[in-house]
């Protein structure tokens, strides 16, 4: 069976993609992100499916891509920063090295600016990215084997810490 060798979650700002793409080039190994794959998927960008079929429809084509990716991934996965919120996505997870990369608001909304391309911060970004922070945050702490603190940090020194809680 095939298994990603780290899963990385986190809220939006956290550097799932780019830390992940780091990581990945350090261990050797193909970075793949859920969202990417959603996009491949429904053939549009992930904010013209939440406009044109809503959030519910999203969710769906996401708990198929991480399931998907867990059983066919053997690099580094990212997935959405929304994906704990589902039970299924949860569950699957167990048994995963899963890397929480956890990041405060000032740090996120400096990296994701404030909405342009995410659906959900579209309307009051700085309160909705609180909210979902918030929200999320013991998901993503019920479902990681790890935390590694992004504040303040450089990719390249997030990517390297990750990399020695991998190889252990």
């Amino acid at each position: 069976m095939t298994r990603p060798v780290c899963v990385l979650v986190g809220a939006p700002g956290s550097g799932k993609s780019t830390v992940g793409e780091q990581l990945a080039a350090l261990l050797g190994v193909e970075f793949r992100d859920t969202d990417a794959d959603i996009e491949s998927m429904a053939g549009k960008p992930i904010p013209e499916i939440f406009i044109d079929e809503g959030e519910a429809h999203f969710r769906t084509l996401e708990r198929a891509a991480v399931a998907a990716a867990l059983a066919s991934h053997a690099g580094v996965l990212a997935v959405g920063g929304g994906a704990v919120l589902a039970e299924e996505n949860r569950a699957a997870l167990v048994g995963h090295t899963v890397v929480h990369l956890s990041v405060e608001l000032p740090d996120a909304v400096k990296r994701v600016g404030l909405g342009a391309g995410r659906p959900l911060l579209a309307v009051n970004p700085r309160a909705t990215l609180k909210y979902l922070m918030d929200q999320r945050r013991p998901l993503y702490t019920e479902v990681a084997t790890a935390t590694v603190v992004t504040d303040g940090r450089t990719p390249e020194e997030i990517a390297a810490e990750v990399a020695g809680l991998v190889k252990g």
